[in-house]
């Protein structure tokens, strides 16, 4: 399962009771590579024991939270014994990539992603993308709308289903007011939360709640329907997904992606970790694994059905400026969506 992303307001408190149990542990004693994770171990694991061998050292990973982790990085400072971050998503890079926290990486690495999914000033680089969708219920929705700002129309008063706690929904809220600016999104808030929308734990909720014809339509990632598809066909799963067409805020396209600590202190072997992440064993494992989007070229995605990433234009944006959250977080509480 895929965690919801906790409350950014209180990494820099979580990381304060972390850091001491990192240390009483021995952190770092042993490893010749040392990752704070934001992706979940469950998922990431066995693409990172495969890492071990790439790189040819021990390697000790620290999972959490993308924000936290992000935060307890920025607490830590030039003291961290983190060499490597992998974030769940492009907001917590940008926080360290804006607080001068991350290495610059070599252009032939930087070169391996389209420079859409990477960090503009060339320190950080997404491994797998992931689109923001509609998943409806064809049963109760003939046709989902073209544009998320529709759905605080009258006529989907109570039949909209959202994950508040997820990371992906809050970074897609935080992209909205990139785009469109505080006003207009914290208007766009009243008005989903005055239109009756349902709040959900997670994404696969939203979708089981979809599917199983509770509620209309639903705001999620794409690939929590790929996943169910490929554990029970498609015939076996009634939701079905719309991708909103155009530079449409709902149509964001996010990314996991991975920096590598400035004073890390084992640079060459993180660099060496993050070339084993764009290759095409690693790549492959993203869109076999976890049905998202590979990003180093020459790289295709094996999940049927998929549309090429391609031909999905998404809004144009700077990942990076998606480093916001704690802003967000202060609007949908304001909004009292969360």
């Amino acid at each position: 399962m895929r965690h919801p992303l906790r409350r950014f307001t209180t990494a820099l408190a979580l990381a304060a009771v972390i850091l001491p149990m990192g240390a009483a542990c021995g952190l770092g004693s042993d490893a010749g590579l040392i990752i704070y994770s934001g992706r979940n171990e469950g998922l990431i694991k066995p693409l990172l024991d495969r890492l071990e061998d790439a790189v040819g050292t021990g390697v000790e990973v620290r999972y959490g939270a993308s924000s936290e982790l992000s935060a307890q990085i920025l607490e830590e400072g030039d003291g961290t014994k983190a060499d490597l971050f992998l974030s769940q998503d492009a907001g917590a890079l940008g926080a360290l990539a804006k607080a001068g926290r991350l290495e610059k990486l070599p252009q032939p690495t930087l070169d391996k992603v389209a420079g859409r999914f990477r960090s503009g000033t060339g320190d950080w680089v997404g491994l797998s993308g992931r689109v923001r969708v509609i998943a409806y219920n064809p049963n109760l929705v003939a046709k989902a709308p073209d544009t998320v700002r529709d759905l605080v129309k009258p006529e989907w008063k109570g039949k909209i289903a959202y994950a508040p706690t997820n990371a992906s929904f809050q970074a897609f809220v935080t992209g909205m007011r990139v785009l469109d600016g505080d006003d207009v999104t914290r208007k766009w808030l009243e008005g989903l939360k005055a239109n009756g929308v349902k709040a959900y734990e997670n994404n696969i909720a939203v979708l089981d709640a979809v599917d199983a014809g509770q509620i209309g339509l639903g705001l999620i990632n794409h690939y929590y329907w790929y996943e169910r598809v490929a554990e029970k066909g498609e015939s076996g799963v009634t939701a079905k997904l719309h991708y909103l067409p155009g530079a449409d805020p709902g149509a964001l396209i996010n990314v996991a992606g991975v920096g590598v600590l400035k004073g890390a202190a084992h640079p060459a072997t993180a660099q060496k970790a993050v070339d084993f992440l764009l290759s095409k064993e690693a790549q492959t494992y993203f869109s076999d694994e976890t049905k998202e989007y590979p990003l180093a070229s020459g790289v295709t995605s094996n999940v049927p059905g998929l549309p090429p990433l391609d031909s999905l234009k998404g809004p144009e944006i700077d990942l990076g400026e998606l480093e916001s959250l704690q802003e967000t977080l202060t609007m949908l509480r304001e909004a009292g969506m969360v």
